[in-house]
Order: C-alpha cells, then sequence, then structure tokens
C-alpha cells in the first residue's frame, strides 16, 4: 500500500504543448482515487507520470515521501492495467499472469500458488490453459487485473480498462473492480472519460479539463456543489440543463428568475445558502438544473413560481425513467466548450437563441412529443454559476 503525492506536477513536451499544470493531489494508503474527465484533459498522462511511462517536467511526485520523479518505472512497485490488455497472445492464462512473478525468478511453488489465488478472485480457475484469443473481452480484462494483483504491488494504476467492454460487461466488471479494491486495500487511481464509473468506483473523484483539475471530492459532493459550469456540466447523466436568466429580489428579499415571458421563484433557503447571489440582483445568471430535478407537473402536481411550460420535442422512453426534451425560451449559457468550438471554427460566441431542458419524468408520465408539457421545477436544488467566470455562485 502507498500514498502518493502530485505535487505542483507538470506536463511539456518538446513541442510545448502543455498537457497538465499544477496539478496537485494526495491520495491517501489504500484510496480509491478516480481521474475523470473529457479526451485530451490530461487525466491519461497525469497515470502515466505516476507509473514512470512519462517524464515529469515541473513539480514533485512522491510515493510514501519519497520523490521517484527520476526513479524508473519497474522500481516504483506500482502495476499499470491498460484499456488494451495488453496480454501475450502466444501465453497461456496461468502464464500471462504469472508473468512478472516468472521474470522475479520467484519458485515455481510458490508461483502456482499465488496464480491460483488470483484466478480464484477473479473466477479464472476454469481458464487457466486457454490463450487470449479463446477468452471473452470481459475474461480478458480479468487476466490483465490478474497480472497487476498476482505482483502484489504498492497501488494499481488503471487507465480506462472497460472501455472495450459492451455496456452490460462494463457494469460487472466495475462491481467487480469495486470489490477486489476493497477487499485488498491496494491504492488505486483510476483513469477515466466515462462519469458513471467515476462517481459508482471513486472514494474521491478528480475532474479535469485542459491539463488542469477542476475539483476534486467525494463523488455526492461534485454532484452536489459543483465548482464551475465544466463540473456541472460534465457529472451527472444527463448532464445539468443550464439556461441564463435575469436574477431579481425585491424589497421584502424575495427572489425570482425570469426569462422568455416565464419566471421561477427562488426560495428564501437557496438565497440564506448562496449569500453572494444577491450580488446579482438585476443582472443576469447562469442557471443550472439537473433532469432529475424536474418532473411532469400532470403527476405531482403544479406549484405556483416552480413551473415550466413548453412543447415537448422529443420523448425517450427508458423503461425506468422518460426523458423529455424541451425547448424554453431562454439564453444558452457560454460554457467553456462552446467557446472552444467558436474558436476551433472561427464562429461567434453569443449568447442569443432557445435553449433545449432535458427532464427525468417518471414512467407513469403521459407526455408525448409535440404535445403541451408543464413541467414541476425543485426550485430548492437550482444552481447558479458567474455568467462570465462560469464559477459556481455561493458565499
Amino acid at each position: 500500500m502507498a500514498a502518493i503525492e502530485l505535487d505542483g506536477i507538470g506536463k511539456v513536451y518538446a513541442d510545448g504543448t502543455r498537457a497538465v499544470a499544477d496539478l496537485n493531489i494526495e491520495i491517501m494508503d489504500g484510496e480509491f482515487l478516480v481521474l475523470v474527465g473529457p479526451s485530451g484533459c490530461g487525466k491519461t498522462t497525469a497515470l502515466r507520470m505516476v507509473a514512470g511511462l512519462e517524464e515529469v517536467s515541473e513539480g514533485e511526485l512522491r510515493i510514501d515521501g519519497r520523490i521517484v520523479n527520476r526513479v524508473p518505472a519497474r522500481d516504483r512497485d506500482v502495476a499499470m492495467v491498460f484499456q488494451s490488455y495488453a496480454l501475450y497472445p502466444h501465453l497461456t492464462v496461468f502464464e500471462n499472469i504469472a508473468f512478472g512473478l516468472t521474470l522475479r525468478k520467484m519458485p515455481r511453488a510458490d508461483i502456482d500458488t499465488r496464480v491460483r489465488e488470483v484466478a480464484a478472485v477473479l473466477e479464472l480457475e476454469a481458464h487457466l490453459q486457454r490463450k487470449p484469443r479463446n477468452l471473452s473481452g470481459g475474461q480478458r480484462q480479468r487476466v490483465a487485473m490478474g497480472r497487476a494483483i498476482v505482483r502484489e504491488p504498492r497501488a494499481f494504476l488503471m487507465d480506462e480498462p472497460l472501455s472495450n467492454l459492451d455496456a452490460k460487461l462494463r457494469v460487472q466488471m466495475r462491481a467487480q473492480i469495486a470489490r477486489i479494491q476493497r477487499d485488498l486495500g491496494v491504492t488505486t487511481v483510476y483513469v477515466t472519460h466515462d462519469q458513471t464509473e467515476a462517481m459508482t468506483l471513486g472514494d474521491r473523484v478528480a475532474v479535469m479539463r485542459g491539463g488542469v483539475l477542476q475539483q476534486i471530492g467525494p463523488p455526492q459532493e461534485l454532484y452536489d456543489r459543483p465548482v464551475n459550469l465544466s463540473v456541472a456540466g460534465f457529472i451527472g447523466s444527463p448532464g445539468m440543463n443550464m439556461f441564463t436568466a435575469h436574477l431579481g429580489i425585491d424589497d421584502t428579499g424575495a427572489a425570482s428568475l425570469s426569462f422568455g415571458g416565464q419566471a421561477l421563484t427562488v426560495p428564501a433557503s437557496v438565497l440564506h445558502a448562496r449569500p453572494a447571489l444577491r450580488a446579482y440582483s438585476g443582472a443576469p445568471v447562469a442557471v443550472g438544473v439537473r433532469p432529475e430535478d424536474m418532473e411532469d407537473a400532470g403527476i405531482v402536481g403544479a406549484e405556483a413560481g416552480a413551473t415550466l411550460t413548453s412543447v415537448a420535442d422529443l420523448v425517450e422512453a427508458m423503461g425506468s425513467d422518460v426523458m423529455v426534451h424541451f425547448p424554453i425560451d431562454a439564453d444558452p449559457v457560454l460554457t467553456a466548450e462552446r467557446r472552444e468550438l467558436a474558436a476551433d471554427t472561427g464562429g461567434e460566441v453569443g449568447r442569443s437563441g432557445g435553449t433545449v431542458l432535458i427532464g427525468r419524468f417518471s414512467p407513469r408520465t403521459r407526455v408525448f412529443e409535440g404535445q403541451p408539457v408543464t413541467v414541476r421545477v425543485d426550485t430548492a436544488r437550482l444552481h447558479f454559476f458567474d455568467p462570465d467566470s462560469g464559477s459556481a455562485i455561493w458565499g
């Protein structure tokens, strides 16, 4: 087991491209930390620096207090599990799992014992004499994990290990990885672009964007209190709905949001929890509402100041939920993604135009495409962000 510290870690390639900037994370002994973010955000580069597969350009990387910036990968006593499995096709499952122990010249009897113990944990006993080509994707991934586990390293480093599996296998393997890590208690750093994986696996989740750490904390904290628009939009499936509204606070302290002829009342509890919101009175704010905080008012009832009216644009029946897409006459929020897209295409970034929201409705809903819909909004769970900086508005 090991504690891993990334102290001001940065990575700059020879051509001047910066992949990671001033990354500061303390990973506790036995912790399961997930690095998550969109493609190109620097998460895999950060993991490879911990593994010793990429040089550290800036800062200090410490394992159990020892600076390992210049320590070769083979001497760090960490095990990497790759997206591609990296199995030897000519070796059996037993030989693949035992490969690292064989290189260490461990006695054969000890190798046999260790491999069979790990195979039992991973439910691979019946496949030990098979070659990788005769295994399913999930079985190959378990062999790759077995090769890492059998070494008894101080830390596991996993780079998108489930991305090549189908949806059902991903769920099964996710549960298995969580169980194995819990049973072994080995420090684990796990990289994924899938926020569902991140939220279900991690003791803590670190969200990255553009090589910069945006927020780190327990999964529920990232969901309930995202620090900016990037985190708010990334965490959640579907992601948080965002639109621009005008905030008004009258002489009695009552607050409301207005946009396109509609209005929502802001509860006093929200103003109490977010005192800095008062400074935005009379100005536009970026408003966030999660799909699960909206429901068909025809089922749960309508409440003054807590409903939106629209026409259902798209209805997706998911079985346990119904996703209802509906437009509102509110300007979109200028997220970092929209700004980057405009920069890449040479277009202009503007706030004009309507916004389509997605509500996660009960399967009891009888909303149909092209029909009017009244949506109940849980206004106590609205999120607010500065429309220019994208930072969350709190105290």
